[in-house]
């Protein structure tokens, strides 16, 4: 787990990892199976990214912009959310999770989208470290955003897409 200590300057946090008792969350339960998006979301806005390894799926991304129904976006019609984005456990630490990144990225940079946001939590250690090597830089902690999980706090980061160079935040 991490914990998100201010670092001076607003929306600056240092991370600092400490153990905890390991458990597992379904992601797909808490938040919805991707079957059932279309059911909730308007999905014309939506790019979605897959990566296959001889034919077999590894891997797998969905990124969503200018959608005025997802709450994330709050309304932001230069912001392009990371929605998800997954590997396939045997293929992790093999470039797979860095090269859907690369398309969304890409993606979210030719629909003209200025930053790239992407949620994720303090208890996913892993995400967090992949998003910060990736020049991610988290830029927001709300430690209520989840009743159901009191435990946990959500951390949203950002990125400056190539084409947006020079534009303010």
């Amino acid at each position: 787990m991490l914990d998100i200590v201010p670092a001076g300057e607003p929306a600056r946090f240092r991370l600092a990892e400490r153990d905890v008792e390991p458990y597992v969350k379904d992601y797909d339960s808490a938040d919805g199976d991707p079957l059932a998006w279309a059911s909730r979301f308007d999905l014309s806005t939506w790019a979605f990214f897959l990566a296959r390894d001889a034919g077999r799926l590894v891997g797998g991304a969905a990124c969503v912009f200018r959608a005025p129904g997802v709450i994330m976006l709050d309304g932001q019609d230069d912001v392009a959310l990371l929605w998800d984005i997954r590997v396939a456990p045997e293929a992790r630490g093999r470039g797979v999770g860095s090269a859907l990144l690369s398309a969304v990225e890409r993606w979210s940079d030719e629909s003209d989208a200025v930053w790239l946001e992407v949620e994720t939590q303090d208890t996913n250690v892993p995400a967090c470290r992949f998003y910060e090597r990736h020049g991610f830089e988290l830029r927001s902690v709300n430690r209520n955003a989840y009743p159901e999980l009191p435990h946990e706090m959500q951390l949203l980061w950002y990125k400056r897409l190539p084409r947006s160079r020079g534009q303010s935040c």
